[in-house]
């Protein structure tokens, strides 16, 4: 396990009870009320910690290198029945950008996201989360064949934006992310977006609109990172804190704002500490919304998804 710096004082906890029980396993001598009294300490360190966390830590751990991405999810919850598609029949399949057909508690879905490597050679091959106009474009592909064959859709958010690179850009970047918005808005299907890690800015809304809108309890959801704000407002990243704390993007402060319908609890420390039980409560989510969608008609579907969105940014005076 890795630990950020916040989490140092459980790290130093766990080593501590980690050689006390060594010592218990190694010698004669009767240790078990010196563990009980340090896995106490530890308990209550972790719920101190865990429980007042900052925007910018909540960002921090959005980012965990132990957390799970988008294709641990799809295959704990496929439970092996997920079919990956590839392409986007223009131009060239984006790594960083997946999707395909699977079963959840019987049911048939599209499922998309961004997907993030687990090491340095895996972030390379997969761009660091950041598609490319065809992944995009992929995605929508994928989308519209999901309307087609009338099978609801599931997106998986998880990405520090959109490729900026000047070939993404001369693809059509803009035009790409902006046709999903467009099309994600009207499509006939149910679709249900959860932001498992980073949501940002264009990136994440290029696959981010749906009738169901969740955020993972430690995720972030902004136009901008914490650190480009603060490049951008301070000429410096030192102010990350600061700005993230301004930007409001905590699930907590997105559910509050009606941007998001609601928040998917995390075990204690992340869903990194506890993934079956992350897993479990998101596909307690994905199959609660898909049954309060599935008997509406295509009609009402289209007109509730509009009027939701319409909504957003409204302020009385």
């Amino acid at each position: 396990m890795e630990y950020l710096d916040f989490e140092l004082p459980i790290k130093e906890l766990e080593d501590q009870l980690e050689k006390c029980e060594l010592i218990g396993q190694e010698s004669n001598v009767d240790v078990t009320n010196t563990c009980k009294q340090i896995e106490k300490k530890l308990e209550e360190t972790k719920k101190k910690i865990y429980k007042n966390l900052t925007a910018w830590q909540r960002v921090q751990l959005s980012r965990h290198p132990n957390r799970p991405y988008t294709l641990e999810y799809i295959t704990n919850l496929t439970d092996g029945t997920f079919l990956e598609l590839f392409g986007d029949r223009n131009f060239k399949d984006d790594k960083a950008m997946i999707g395909g057909l699977g079963k959840i508690g019987g049911q048939s879905f599209m499922l998309i996201g961004q997907q993030k490597g687990i090491n340095t050679k895996m972030r390379q091959y997969r761009n660091f989360g950041m598609a490319n106009p065809e992944g995009y474009r992929k995605a929508l592909r994928l989308m519209k064949m999901a309307e087609k064959f009338g099978v609801p859709v599931i997106t998986f958010i998880d990405t520090p934006g959109a490729y900026p690179g000047m070939e993404a850009e001369e693809r059509g970047q803009g035009e790409a992310i902006a046709r999903n918005i467009f099309e994600m808005s009207r499509l006939q299907v149910p679709v249900i977006c959860i932001i498992i890690g980073e949501g940002a800015s264009g990136g994440a809304l290029g696959i981010g609109v749906g009738d169901r809108v969740f955020m993972l309890e430690n995720t972030w959801y902004s136009v901008i990172s914490p650190e480009s704000c603060s490049s951008i407002l301070w000429k410096s990243w030192d102010f990350k804190e600061k700005a993230a704390e301004a930007l409001k993007l905590t699930s907590t402060d997105m559910k509050k704002q009606k941007l998001v319908d609601d928040v998917i609890p995390e075990p204690l420390g992340g869903a990194h500490y506890d993934k079956e039980t992350t897993f479990k409560t998101v596909k307690e989510y994905i199959l609660k919304s898909f049954n309060e969608l599935k008997d509406l008609s295509t009609t009402e579907l289209v007109a509730k998804r509009m009027d939701k969105y319409s909504k957003m940014g409204e302020y009385k005076e």
